[in-house]
């Protein structure tokens, strides 16, 4: 199943190949540079928006904002940073990587969902508030802004892996300066110290906006691996780790906390989030914010594209083309336009929800590939991820689908739907990812001693000295 050519002659040229393990003739890179990998699209308004609801929608002060923003981002970094680990050894992609826990149909329930979730739902989110900071910026209307949005970021999804890396790399200098420089200037006219009016500490809000911080930083979690795969075996796990985990955490971290600060400042409208929050600053540093905004989110949408497309690959669908990734990246486009130009209005809301839902299907679906892991620790799962292998493990699919029904129902807390633990006790807040993460994770261990899927042969001495490092 290796693949032929997978690496670029050069960084532009459209990467040929899907969701084929790569060879290792074909494995590049080095593993700091996943930093700027997964710095750079947290350098985007939809990361400080999380910071805003955490005040203005959550009623929490910025200190209590800070500590549940903090706990959601720290936990959503070290799933990535472990998940991160898993791509060198097999060279394949998070979701083909899932078919161990899953088998190769029953995976189609996670691929669909991250598809879904990744390619159109976090695409349709960051189009939007790039859209709108290039409206303020230049001028252009709306619509057309964001279009202009769209098509750069499908233009470098198309390309690939290579001119991905590349771009997030040299976007996260740029970006981070910028953003250094908002984020000092939005602390210099907050009112952090301040109490919000009406407001103040709650456990309901304290879950809320933890659950809305890790269901953004743990976004990533199911694309993780898609960018390590083509690391050499031999590559320190160690540094992969921690390149992906701090990368993740810091930029969520800084940017949420400007976002948090900003809420504080009088007069800030979260209705208008993208103006408020630039209101403060001088006209020089306002418009290249704006600037760092529209492009953080193409660098944002470019891994969500790229990766729901591999995602929508390994859902096991023939596509006859060579470039069949590049082909599906830009039909993703197409969608996930007219989705965002469907929620310019009453955006903020609707994000809010979003982000809760996002963690709502990924702490199940971590339960089940970490439990998974644990039990084929020292095995090799490669020949059970082929597309030829119907390989079957039936565990993954039913805890999956439990932990999401019974934790929602139970626990969730949106507004379109209230489960039943907080309709009683209002002061709950949200603990759905929490329970759903322990169901799923505790039936799969249960179900996997039932149905006994087959775990591959012993690793060879290569890997697991790999594995060791």
């Amino acid at each position: 199943m290796a693949i032929a050519d997978v690496q670029q002659a050069s960084p532009t040229t459209v990467e040929p190949g899907g969701i084929e393990p790569i060879p290792a003739d074909k494995r590049h890179g080095k593993p700091w540079t996943l930093f700027n990998t997964w710095t750079s699209p947290n350098l985007e308004f939809a990361t400080i928006f999380v910071g805003v609801i955490a005040v203005a929608f959550f009623g929490l002060g910025f200190w209590q904002a800070m500590a549940a923003l903090v706990l959601g981002n720290l936990l959503g970094g070290l799933t990535q940073g472990i998940l991160s680990t898993w791509g060198p050894r097999e060279g394949l992609a998070q979701m083909v990587l899932g078919r161990s826990a899953f088998g190769y149909r029953g995976n189609i329930l996670p691929a669909a969902l991250n598809t879904v979730m990744a390619g159109i739902g976090w695409f349709a989110v960051n189009s939007v508030s790039g859209a709108f900071a290039l409206e303020t910026l230049t001028g252009i209307p709306l619509v057309p802004s964001l279009l202009i949005i769209v098509v750069i970021e499908v233009a470098v999804a198309y390309i690939g892996h290579d001119f991905v890396q590349l771009f997030e790399r040299y976007a996260s200098y740029i970006l981070g300066a910028i953003f250094v420089v908002a984020t000092i200037t939005v602390f210099v006219h907050s009112n952090i110290s301040t109490p919000v009016p009406g407001g103040g500490f709650s456990f309901a809000g304290f879950t809320l906006a933890a659950g809305a911080a890790f269901g953004y930083a743990a976004g990533w979690n199911p694309y993780a691996s898609d960018y390590t795969r083509y690391l050499p075996k031999n590559t320190s796990r160690r540094a992969i780790g921690l390149a992906a985990g701090l990368g993740n955490f810091v930029s969520c971290t800084v940017l949420m906390a400007a976002g948090a600060a900003a809420a504080t400042i009088v007069g800030f409208d979260a209705t208008d989030p993208t103006n408020s929050f630039t209101a403060s600053m001088p006209v020089f540093i306002r418009d290249i914010t704006l600037l760092a905004i529209a492009i953080g989110a193409i660098a944002a949408n470019a891994l969500n594209i790229y990766s729901g497309s591999m995602s929508f690959l390994a859902v096991g669908l023939k596509i006859p083309f060579r470039r069949r990734r590049a082909i599906v990246a830009l039909g993703f486009g197409v969608i996930g336009f007219f989705l965002a130009w469907s929620a310019l209005a009453d955006a903020g809301h609707k994000y809010e929800n979003f982000l809760l839902v996002i963690a709502y299907w990924i702490t199940p679906w971590l339960g089940v590939v970490f439990v998974d892991r644990f039990l084929r620790r020292g095995t090799d799962i490669s020949t059970l991820l082929t597309e030829e292998r119907k390989y079957r493990n039936p565990a993954g699919a039913i805890s999956l689908f439990v932990g999401i029904v019974v934790s929602v129902w139970l626990f969730s807390n949106q507004s379109f739907y209230v489960g039943l633990v907080p309709t009683a006790f209002p002061g709950v807040g949200d603990l759905t990812a929490v329970v759903g993460f322990v169901i799923s994770a505790v039936l799969y261990f249960i179900l996997f001693r039932g149905f006994k899927p087959a775990l591959g042969a012993p690793l060879s001495k290569e890997s697991l000295s790999a594995a060791k490092r």
